[in-house]
């Protein structure tokens, strides 16, 4: 299994338990196929440019371990999930 960081901007206008919700079921997701090391919520920061016509995002960082090919699976679930603006996925070195 490879370390992974995931970088995810959550829409910051929803509410702080839906937000806390949205974070379990991706940590839970990778759970099935790996484990997470830690999740740092970074809270709302102004962004870099305007995405989707907003100013500021929520910014959560994950690490974790996981199996190459489950890697594909969670950006996947990134993408339809309306509420997460941007995200990243990338592999850390050893």
């Amino acid at each position: 299994m490879n370390k992974y960081e995931s970088v995810i901007i959550i829409n910051p206008t929803i509410e702080e338990e839906a937000i806390k919700n949205l974070i379990t079921k991706y940590t839970d997701l990778i759970n099935t196929n790996g484990k997470v090391e830690s999740v740092d919520e970074r809270g709302s920061q102004k962004l870099a440019y305007p995405i989707q016509k907003k100013e500021e995002g929520y910014y959560v960082v994950i690490e974790f371990e996981a199996k190459p090919d489950s890697i594909a699976e969670l950006e996947r679930n990134y993408r339809i999930e309306d509420n997460i603006m941007k995200f990243i996925v990338v592999r850390k070195d050893k």
